[in-house]
């Protein structure tokens, strides 16, 4: 008597421990798993068919299953997505024809209480939001307090004591947050030899459905119906959609700077200087302008008998291209180089040469960049001397960009020797 008033005891204080955590869950506790917020609590309600006799085999009893019905309620804690903790409740009546005579056996389960550990053996998922097919098995520990008839004659009454419930099922995923659950139990007994005596081989089954419902906010899924594949692949797939995205604005981008490069380069009244240098656009043909684009009064240009390139005019250009600087990344020049700058100017003016100037960069940045700027290096040098009185239409620009290297672009001295503006005088 005191060992079952110790188990009944203990069982209560087991029940009302987990009835008090599982009350402290609300309806929009939620924990992460990967880079979703899950629910993890559910609750759920079934019903089935008791029977004396098990897939186990053994000995068998005439059961009539149709009339011992069962059913339950439970809850339930996802840990992982294939490990959960549930605590089942249970009532129902088994009935089977007795074995001495045709008198009519009832064992009766008046309640149970058992905590389970249930292991999703797989998740069948197309997608993040919902499993398909959720097989399961499932073992723990309970306690109930059952009665036993045959006929009329009471054999005992409120017997309590431990079994030990197992069993296997699936769960089909309907909606988020609703599956359908179908099991079936084994369930041992451990109770006295009297209970044990009144079980066919000490045991009992039950074969169940029902429905299953997840707490929580009704916008997340259950963390049991979470399928990493699937969310990989969603994942996957908006990754693809962004990088789509991206490459098409790069492109849109790239196609911008074309068109600003050419719109910049080029020369739409012919006057000798790019529209981006040009602060005079629309001059009219043959007119002689400056290094800006715009008109100069007085005629600089001087018919003079062209000179044989002597070694100190080709100094003179050298002592230029080596003192030749600009701003970082841009085509404005220093102005420690003008003074190189304006000897090379005189040269053009007194010798009445011609001269061609050549950008080059190195290979660091997109080749279209580096057209761009050697290109407009090389108008902004024509621009100065132009300033300073040299010939416009004496004075040929073209850059080249990284196509034509001097030297490796694999060290920083290689690259700065590939930064360059030649001039070749003619």
């Amino acid at each position: 008597m005191n060992s079952r008033i110790t188990k009944s005891t203990m069982l209560v204080a087991l029940l009302g421990l987990s009835s008090q955590l599982f009350a402290q869950e609300t309806p929009t506790t939620t924990s992460r798993f990967g880079k979703q917020s899950l629910r993890t609590w559910s609750v759920g309600a079934h019903g089935g068919i008791l029977s004396q006799n098990t897939f186990l085999g053994g000995g068998s009893v005439d059961a009539r299953e149709f009339k011992s019905i069962g059913y339950g309620a439970f809850i339930k804690k996802q840990i992982l997505p294939a490990l959960g903790l549930q605590a089942d409740f249970l009532r129902g009546e088994m009935k089977t024809a007795n074995a001495f005579g045709s008198l009519e056996q009832k064992n009766s389960i008046s309640w149970s209480g058992s905590l389970t550990a249930v292991l999703n053996i797989a998740n069948f998922s197309l997608n993040t939001e919902n499993a398909v097919l959720i097989p399961y098995v499932k073992a723990g520990a309970g306690y109930m307090s059952s009665d036993s008839q045959i006929g009329t004659t009471e054999v005992f009454n409120g017997r309590e004591g431990w079994f030990i419930p197992t069993g296997v099922g699936f769960k089909l995923g309907v909606a988020k947050g609703i599956n359908l659950d179908f099991g079936y139990d084994i369930n041992f007994i451990k109770s006295s030899p009297t209970v044990k005596s009144a079980y066919n081989e000490s045991r009992f089954s039950y074969a169940h459905a029902g429905l299953e419902f997840a707490l929580g906010n009704k916008e997340n899924s259950q963390l049991q119906n979470y399928s990493a594949i699937a969310d990989l692949r969603k994942q996957s797939a908006e990754e693809s959609a962004e990088l789509r995205r991206a490459l098409s604005t790069a492109e849109q981008n790239a196609q911008r700077d074309r068109d600003q490069y050419a719109k910049d380069l080029a020369d739409d009244d012919n006057d000798g200087v790019a529209n981006k240098f040009d602060k005079c656009p629309g001059t009219p043909t043959g007119t002689v302008v400056d290094g800006s684009g715009c008109p100069i009064k007085v005629q600089r240009e001087i018919i003079r008998e062209t000179k044989v390139i002597t070694e100190e005019d080709r100094k003179v250009v050298k002592d230029a291209i080596s003192n030749l600087e600009f701003d970082l990344g841009k085509s404005t020049i220093r102005s420690k180089s003008y003074a190189s700058l304006n000897r090379v100017a005189g040269l053009l003016v007194e010798k009445n040469f011609s001269l061609k100037l050549a950008g080059h960069t190195d290979n660091t940045g997109g080749r279209e960049l580096n057209l761009r700027l050697s290109k407009e290096r090389a108008e902004s040098v024509k621009a100065y001397l132009v300033s300073q009185g040299a010939n416009a239409s004496r004075i040929e620009a073209t850059g080249y960009g990284p196509d034509q290297p001097i030297s490796t672009n694999k060290t920083a001295a290689g690259r700065q020797e590939n930064r360059r503006v030649e001039f070749t005088l003619y």
